[in-house]
């Protein structure tokens, strides 16, 4: 295995320093909360699509993309073509958020019910995010270190530290500095440095394989393993599992997750916000030929004997090897410093998202809340404070991460999502569409929807076959797919909203005035302002490619 050269780490070095550029001139002026959680309000679709992407696009997105790609083909790929639901983020959801002024999703959820939801959906966004998306994505970022540099920094584990540390350090630090104007910016940098590195790995691994047909060749020969559609009896990716929880992970995702929609919000204009939306929906149609495609065809090489990926205990590819063995293997010098820095740029773009938008949530939804009529710049500095401590936790995990990623952390986080994703959906969805659903209704979903998600991940965690199975229905939970069960707790979710809602008082038109699509259109009113040829021909490529790769990947072996 090849390590860096000195021109890849100039290669690197530079990335950096126009990173500090960019932080300099971002932290000039932050002088208010809307300067320094969104941007001024003042970002252009550009910017906000290539943030939408790159902030989606982390480095334990890579590394769990290409592995899944290597040990389970198409099969994620359903999550990866979401681009059709971000068109629906632009047309749908945007106008709604973009009219109230809000800086946060749970501060939506107040103006439309109350503040019960609010605190309900921010307490629980930041135990997911300090315990899910900051820990997983630090320890695929670190585990990357450890492979491509594993004798740089003495040994593979010191090189796992050092990683780990120093990009959540950095990251942190230009997220504390520069706010979310430095966050768009860098993002929009770090989307094209993502684009490049995995393009240069697709085309020198098919070139070492012989071509796309050798790639056809070798995969057919296991097609079944790699197929987009899975068989009702496969016991991870059924077709209907995935048809019913993919939409439903993938709302609440692109559409109500603050780490996601506060980029939109930071648009000059409603039809900017709409069009950075439909511009992330482009770039996220790529990641299915960008990090999946080239799993498989390291795969391939491995099945070849061009390129040897570690195996696990059972004798199976450990996926999260794949990508950074591709790496180390195939690309010459100068491009391996390139592809290492759109893995950094992956991992400090997903923490630079995370920790703003923590930062944004505890200091509007909470101190804010109690501490009301201070100073914009003491709103400022607490935001500051609460990403240092984001921070600081983050790191704090990393030990307690290294110990139980052992264990299939990537696949179990995915069904976190699936439990975490669907009151969520059903308040959003029925808030925004149906005028009869009130403040009550809304509590009780969430709150029932949450108790059970949480019931069926504690009982997953330690019941099933291969744990413990003295009580047969405990097991038979526990090994539940998530898939369907993700169907169920939104059918759950939506009986209860409705149910409590139709039980109990109807809400005020006051308090619905602009919040509800009937309340915008009624008297003529329209949803979308300044609609132009740009969005209509930007949403039709977008599904059209969508519909293309579906048809495609449905029958290419």
């Amino acid at each position: 295995m090849v390590g860096l050269t000195g021109l890849d780490w100039g290669v690197v070095g530079f990335y950096f320093l126009i990173m500090v550029g960019i932080v300099w001139w971002s932290s000039r002026e932050q002088n208010s909360t809307e300067d320094y959680f969104l941007a001024g309000r003042n970002v252009g679709w550009f910017a906000i699509g290539a943030s939408l992407f790159a902030s989606n696009i982390g480095s334990e997105h890579i590394v769990g993309l290409a592995g899944s790609g290597a040990n389970t083909g198409m099969a994620m790929a359903h999550w990866e073509l979401h681009a059709w639901i971000m068109v629906m983020l632009g047309w749908v959801f945007v106008p709604f958020y973009y009219r109230s002024g809000v800086y946060t999703m749970p501060e939506f959820l107040e103006k439309r019910f109350n503040a019960t939801a609010r605190a309900i959906l921010s307490a629980i966004s930041l135990l997911a995010y300090v315990l899910t998306k900051v820990s997983v994505t630090i320890y695929a970022g670190a585990l990357v270190f450890q492979v491509l540099l594993p004798d740089t920094f003495g040994s593979p584990e010191n090189a796992f530290w050092v990683g780990a540390f120093s990009t959540v350090i950095l990251t942190g630090f230009y997220t504390i500095f520069g706010g979310m104007r430095a966050v768009l910016y860098t993002d929009a940098m770090q989307a094209f440095i993502l684009l490049g590195g995995a393009i240069f790995i697709t085309y020198f691994g098919l070139s070492q394989l012989g071509g796309y047909s050798e790639l056809k060749a070798i995969i057919g020969q296991d097609a079944d393993k790699f197929a987009l559609w899975r068989p009702l009896s496969d016991p991870e990716f059924p077709w209907l599992g995935v048809m019913i929880a993919s939409p439903i992970i993938g709302i609440w995702y692109w559409c109500t997750d603050q780490y996601i929609v506060q980029r939109t919000l930071s648009a000059r204009n409603m039809a900017t916000a709409r069009r950075g939306a439909l511009f992330g929906g482009f770039m996220k149609v790529w990641p299915v030929l960008i990090f999946l495609v080239p799993g498989m065809i390291g795969y391939a090489l491995h099945q070849k004997g061009v390129i040897q990926i570690p195996l696990d205990a059972s004798g199976e590819i450990m996926g999260d090897q794949v990508f950074p063995t591709m790496v180390a293997n195939l690309l010459p010098t100068g491009l391996r410093g390139l592809v290492v820095g759109g893995l950094l740029a992956a991992l400090m773009s997903s923490l630079s998202s995370l920790f703003n938008s923590c930062a944004s949530l505890f200091t509007i939804d909470f101190y804010e809340k109690f501490r009301p009529g201070r100073s914009q710049k003491e709103y400022v500095r607490v935001g500051r404070y609460a990403t240092a401590v984001v921070v600081g936790l983050g790191m704090l995990w990393i030990p307690v991460m290294k110990l139980v990623a052992s264990g299939g952390l990537y696949q179990y986080l995915q069904s976190v999502q699936g439990y975490l994703a669907p009151p969520i959906t059903a308040v959003f969805l029925l808030g925004l569409f149906w005028q009869r659903i009130n403040s009550q209704g809304a509590v009780a979903g969430m709150a029932f929807g949450f108790l059970i998600g949480l019931s069926k991940l504690t009982i997953q965690t330690f019941f099933g076959a291969d744990k413990i199975s003295s009580s047969p229905i405990l097991a038979f939970i526990g090994d539940y797919s998530f898939l369907y069960a993700s169907g169920w707790l939104f059918l759950i979710s939506l009986i209860t909203i409705i149910s409590i809602s139709l039980l109990t008082p109807p809400p005020r038109a006051d308090q619905i005035d602009g919040l509800t699509y009937a309340s915008i259109t009624k008297d003529g009113g329209k949803l979308h302002e300044d609609v132009t040829w740009f969005d209509i021909s930007l949403t039709i490529v977008v599904l059209g490619l969508v519909l293309g790769m579906y048809l495609f990947f449905s029958f290419w072996i």
